[in-house]
């Protein structure tokens, strides 16, 4: 992690033009505070009292827009998990003010100095959020798990729980977690790897807050904790994507794989990268075996995922079954809908299915266009982290025009080719041709600037 020394506050002040350009909302219009106050007064009526079962949350210590907490119990060979998920349904009705600006953000967007909520504070971090406080309302999915890893989905409620604790990723302990919590997410493990999964998560770039205005950039590897979170969220997604599809029903999230041209190119980037390759292993297996904390590996893993073919949302249609390549199985978005307005309506359906109702004409109707909402909204959120990346590195660089920087070239198209400065958190491009991937250079930085968020760099070897 590289602290950024920024004395003039030219990354603060880049920040607030990063949201200006990108239009990034500040605050909500009265008439929808107005409206999540009043839905945070709703009292629960419809859930079960789940209040002594011990639910925990895990995230990072800084959250509070909690969307799930946890508990994990011993059924014979399998293990049930009980996946409680904020119940943001209950208190946005279809068509109010909430539920309209909802649609119109499609997701919370987070920068480093602050986030743009999905929804206001009154319900994402007070009433619908699942803190410790007291008893919140959530939809309670169980989940087995049965010793190979395979999840199914054995029911669906609304029930009131009582979260035990406020666990952080980074300084959890395993006595903080329930027994089996370490044994659950290596059973969804074992099935991923027998799947052919593709799920792998290299370092990103990221720009952390350190507080008083400071930020550093750095690159960060996910925490084991946050490993093993994961494959509860994967466990009860997998579980309520197969309950959607058996009832002909659903939003599935759909990834295609990358074509064999695109997996030849990765295989002379595997060999310029000096990494050994099988000629008969396939490329998901062959991801399962890199370690994303070796500069050479990390490197193929970032070019695996700019190969593929980005992840999207589709209805269920008819004679089309949904995919996601990466997971090597059908798929949906159920367990994040503080921060996703998809998962909202597929929990809708999940609920509906499950109690053998007919899913609401307003969830089918809201399946049909939220593709496009969200596409919008990933690829907007996605710019942003881009916009605010490259602003952070020309502010780490901004002294050091003329200076020679060595690099490794970690893929490359014509005469452009994408680096990786060595001992720093920047990747940039350079104009090199025919470059191979896995080349090392020296590059000579040529321009800084922090206004555009642009580094210019240039051969000097």
């Amino acid at each position: 992690m590289k602290a950024l020394h920024d004395p003039q506050g030219i990354l603060s002040q880049g920040l607030a033009a990063i949201r200006d350009r990108f239009q990034v909302p500040q605050g909500f219009p009265p008439p929808v505070l107005a409206a999540a106050e009043q839905g945070a007064k709703r009292v629960p009526s419809l859930h079960v009292d789940r209040t002594a079962e011990p639910f925990v949350t895990l995230d990072p210590a800084s959250s509070t827009d909690l969307d799930q907490a946890f508990t994990i119990a011993r059924s014979g060979a399998d293990l049930v998990l009980r996946y409680a998920i904020a119940d943001v349904a209950w208190f946005v009705e279809d068509g109010d003010p909430v539920d309209e600006e909802a649609w119109r953000r499609g997701e919370t967007l987070y920068l480093p100095d602050g986030k743009a909520g999905l929804y206001p504070p009154a319900l994402a971090e007070a009433a619908a959020s699942l803190l410790p406080a007291g008893p919140r309302p959530a939809v309670v999915f169980t989940v087995r798990v049965a010793p190979d890893g395979e999840a199914r989905l054995d029911g669906v409620e609304r029930a009131m729980i009582r979260s035990r604790a406020k666990l952080a990723y980074a300084t959890v302990r395993d006595g903080d977690l329930p027994p089996d919590f370490t044994e659950l997410a290596a059973r969804v493990a074992a099935a991923e790897a027998r799947r052919g999964a593709a799920r792998v998560d290299p370092p990103e770039q990221e720009v952390v807050a350190l507080g008083q205005g400071r930020y550093a950039l750095a690159y960060r590897p996910l925490l084991l904790s946050e490993r093993r979170n994961a494959a509860l969220s994967l466990a009860t997604n997998l579980a309520v994507a197969q309950a959607l599809l058996a009832h002909g029903t659903g939003l599935f999230r759909v990834m295609a794989g990358p074509d064999d041209k695109a997996v030849a190119r990765l295989r002379q980037t595997a060999l310029a990268l000096a990494l050994d390759w099988p000629a008969a292993m396939p490329l998901a297996q062959f991801e399962k075996t890199l370690d994303p904390a070796q500069p050479r590996q990390a490197a193929f893993m970032m070019a695996v995922r700019r190969a593929g073919n980005g992840a999207g949302y589709a209805p269920l249609q008819p004679g089309v079954p949904p995919w996601h390549s990466a997971i090597a199985a059908s798929y949906v978005h159920a367990t994040a809908p503080l921060r996703r307005l998809a998962d909202r309506y597929v929990i809708r359906a999940a609920l509906a299915v499950c109690h053998g109702d007919p899913v609401p004409e307003a969830v089918t109707r809201a399946f049909a266009a939220l593709p496009e909402v969200m596409a919008r909204a990933d690829a907007l959120a996605g710019r942003i982290e881009r916009g605010v990346i490259d602003l952070a590195e020309t502010v780490m660089l901004r002294d050091r025009t003329g200076e020679r920087f060595d690099a490794v070239v970690t893929d490359s198209e014509g005469d452009s080719a994408r680096i990786q400065l060595a001992g720093l958190p920047v990747v940039a491009r350079v104009r090199a041709a025919g470059v191979l991937p896995g080349t090392r250079i020296v590059v000579r930085l040529d321009q800084a600037d922090s206004a555009n968020g642009r580094l210019a760099f240039s051969l000097a070897s």
